[in-house]
């Protein structure tokens, strides 16, 4: 018998494969099998929507170019960069292919890369997106033959008697293996001789020089030939250790920061066993029992891009000033096209500190009401430190000058108008409430149905999914 999910559940697919769910668009899910609500998020996640934008005022001529011309075309590519994030936002705000959306962004961090190359960036960025529902093998071969990753990891110094250990390192320790996992500092040394001789031209695409290149034989992994960056590539994915790492990771993304060792060896069997079959690879996810435990369901913290998107698509949230974006992602620790360094973003707990939490308590009051909300609250609850002033007239935080949004509340309103606080209150908050929280929201059940939402949504809770 094909088994029918919950609202919770089905809330809870939709947070960890998209951005969340609206409350019609629950209706619509209700009463469908697991099966063919998992199909359906796959369906609708087909089509590849690459990011579009004009970069030939970037491309440089022949003619050397003076200081004054080379710091003009690298603001250029700085401004944009950032054209280039909005339009992810954007294209995550607003698509059905959510799914997509989700694993380019767990890609975009697992291959992370940072320059200030808007050309090189777009490549690597619309390469994760073409692959990031397809073949694993395939993806890694593309990004690694990369104008954005050639250069990221210095492939111009990997030459024959003289290779640069950085791609070779990164490839084990962070795209396949993972670090100290099945691998040596020989075998990194060898590796880098095989990766020798790769290289792109002026206009971005991959070379190999056989002059650069070094065609002796190579020991890597406990095979020997005479092996080039191609070779090395599908060794590593010989590796079920491969299969093993990133499956913990993407449980991490996906289901919860505590990884249990036996679904992380089903889901890494599945995708070995595939041959690296990232859809097979999240069906093994989507499709299990274990999934929806309780266990899994409002434990992980959203992430920056997660809450501003998540936001975004429920209430229609419309920016009326693009560098908004920018200047909340800059505030909350998570820049697209800017992450900290290789590994990329941590997540988890990562993602709160003194200052993060305070702006994400103020986020949802400051984008859907103007910062107004109720401040009935007692003064050693940890929702006050974003609830200030008297008579529901909230004091100007910077976040609050720079914030300038508007919202739909009227679509929202009549969509939500005939469900009581107690059906408002499990749809939008996924965690079990705590004590505190469930007396904040029995002391406000007599607000109307806009100001209850803001206040739920100002909730601790609220950051979790």
């Amino acid at each position: 018998m094909k088994r029918v999910l919950t609202d919770k559940e089905i809330q809870h697919l939709y947070w960890r494969a998209g951005f969340g769910i609206t409350y019609h668009e629950l209706i619509k899910m209700r009463g469908l099998s697991k099966q063919k609500i998992v199909a359906h998020i796959f369906a609708k996640s087909t089509n590849e929507q690459l990011l579009e934008l004009d970069l030939k005022m970037l491309e440089k001529g022949d003619k050397k170019m003076s200081k004054v011309e080379k710091n003009t075309i690298q603001k250029l590519h700085n401004e944009k960069l950032l054209e280039l994030n909005q339009l992810w936002f954007m294209q995550m705000k607003t698509t059905e292919g959510v799914l997509r959306e989700r694993m380019t962004l767990f890609f975009q961090n697992h291959f992370s890369v940072r320059m200030r190359h808007a050309t090189y960036m777009k490549d690597l960025h619309n390469r994760i997106r073409k692959n990031a529902l397809g073949n694993f093998g395939e993806l890694l071969l593309e990004v690694s033959k990369t104008p954005a990753m050639l250069r990221f990891l210095n492939a111009k110094q990997n030459r024959k008697g003289q290779p640069n250990e950085n791609f070779a390192r990164e490839v084990m320790e962070l795209f396949t293996l993972g670090r100290d996992n099945g691998y040596t500092e020989k075998d990194i040394k060898e590796a880098a001789r095989a990766f020798t001789g790769w290289g792109f031209n002026k206009q971005g695409q991959f070379v190999f020089k056989e002059k650069h290149h070094d065609f002796d034989n190579k020991t890597i992994l406990g095979s020997t030939g005479n092996f080039d960056g191609e070779a090395v590539i599908k060794l590593l994915l010989k590796e079920k250790q491969t299969a093993h790492y990133l499956s913990i990771k993407l449980y991490k993304y996906l289901v919860n920061d505590t990884p249990n060792p036996e679904h992380v060896k089903s889901m890494a069997n599945a995708f070995y066993s595939s041959g690296y079959n990232i859809k097979t690879w999240l069906e093994s996810v989507f499709m299990s029992d274990w999934f929806y435990d309780k266990q899994h369901i409002g434990v992980k913290i959203k992430s920056p891009v997660d809450l501003i998107t998540g936001l975004s698509r429920q209430f229609d949230v419309h920016f009326n000033k693009s560098k908004v974006l920018i200047y909340l992602q800059r505030q909350l620790n998570q820049m697209l096209f800017y992450p900290p360094n290789v590994a990329g973003w941590l997540g988890g707990t990562h993602w709160i500190d003194n200052s993060t939490l305070m702006i994400r308590l103020k986020l949802s009051s400051v984008i859907l009401n103007g910062g107004m909300i109720d401040t009935s609250l007692k003064e050693d609850m940890p929702e006050n430190i974003m609830m200030q002033g008297q008579n529901s007239k909230a004091k100007k935080y910077g976040i609050q000058k720079q914030v300038d949004a508007s919202v739909d509340w009227q679509v929202v309103l009549v969509m939500v108008q005939d469900l009581d606080k107690e059906i408002l209150t499990n749809f939008f908050i996924q965690p079990q409430l705590s004590i505190t929280a469930q007396q904040l929201i029995k002391e406000s059940v007599h607000l109307d149905h806009k100001n209850f939402i803001v206040k739920l949504l100002s909730l601790p809770e609220y950051q979790l999914c």
